[in-house]
């Protein structure tokens, strides 16, 4: 697929419905506690290095480190908030220790939640505002009313939705426009070209894809619970159980021949096939360290033909082991 015009950092850039950036943003759970005890230093130097590279769309959330990693991205962009695209996510409700009590879309929450965020970050706008997944006991159209009146006030700019289903995300936006939608979305994680990428395209919505290296296990570089620290939350989802794990290793062992033969790492081959969904998907490959960063940004311009498309697409026919999540949060997902 031809690229877009690229920025002067030379990176391709995507339209997410009036919102331009680059084909490739940085997702920032890896700042946080939740795949292991960060190195804060290393995390702020990861993200400044990522502005200097072009990388504008930062993406972050208050659940992510109970508001940490949202203060330690406002850390990072202190001075260069004119420079950068924050996106950030409310609704997912967690107590002191970090136990998940529930999903939360209503009014007074949602504009509590921005508030917080908004301090947090030290800015006075949030560029992108996604519901962290719909919950199910408030109308989705109170929170798009609730987003809207913060768009209205300038605290907001867009409107974005994480994880809704094709049904939700239409009701959404028939009360406020919705800029983007924020789904799980890689070779092992192909659950929204069912329903939602279709309802995006139709309605002319723009597309980010979390995980398209699947939480780092498509990167070959995690074969083992050994590979993962005692903390590490991916412990706990179904694909990286010691079966999981083991069950899963066969779709590297097809994909590496397909990457060798283009000369890309495993990442590098997951990543350009995610940027090569449409024109209207950015990747937000999440990462706290600079060499990783340089490794995912060079998939930024890699160009794959039909034929190599056609080559992934077979490499990766093979049965996924495992839930992309555990059963409580699953059952949470697609609202």
């Amino acid at each position: 697929m031809p690229s877009a015009v690229p920025s002067p950092t030379g990176l391709p850039m995507r339209d997410l419905r009036g919102l331009r950036v680059p084909a490739q943003g940085l997702g920032c759970l890896p700042t946080t506690v939740f795949y292991g005890r960060p190195d804060e230093t290393e995390a702020i130097a990861t993200i400044r290095s990522a502005i200097a590279a072009g990388v504008t769309l930062l993406d972050t959330a208050d659940v992510q480190g109970l508001g940490a990693g949202e203060e330690l991205l406002g850390r990072a962009v202190a001075g260069r908030r004119d420079e950068v695209v924050l996106a950030t996510k409310f609704g997912m409700v967690r107590s002191p220790d970090g136990a998940f009590l529930g999903l939360r879309g209503d009014r007074a929450y949602v504009r509590a939640a921005c508030e917080r965020s908004l301090r947090r970050l030290g800015v006075d706008h949030i560029d992108l505002y996604y519901q962290h997944w719909i919950d199910p006991a408030v109308p989705v159209e109170e929170t798009a009313a609730a987003v809207a009146e913060l768009v209205a006030e300038g605290k907001v700019r867009h409107f974005g939705l994480s994880e809704p289903s094709a049904a939700s995300l239409r009701r959404a936006d028939a009360v406020h426009p919705v800029t983007a939608v924020q789904s799980e979305w890689s070779l092992w994680s192909r659950d929204p070209e069912a329903e939602v990428v279709p309802a995006c395209r139709e309605l002319g919505i723009g597309l980010v894809a979390y995980a398209p290296l699947g939480r780092g296990f498509l990167t070959g570089a995690i074969r083992s619970t050994a590979d993962l620290a005692a903390d590490d939350f991916r412990r706990s989802q179904p694909r990286f159980t010691p079966a999981g794990l083991a069950g899963n290793q066969l779709l590297l062992r097809r994909l590496r021949p397909v990457a060798d033969r283009l000369g890309l790492t495993l990442g590098q081959l997951a990543l350009a096939w995610v940027q090569h969904r449409g024109r209207d998907v950015v990747a937000i490959p999440g990462t706290g360290r600079r060499a990783h960063l340089a490794e995912n940004l060079a998939a930024a311009t890699v160009e794959l033909t039909e034929q190599d498309l056609a080559a992934v697409a077979e490499a990766a026919n093979v049965p996924v082991h495992g839930e992309r999540y555990a059963p409580n949060l699953l059952a949470m997902t697609g609202t």
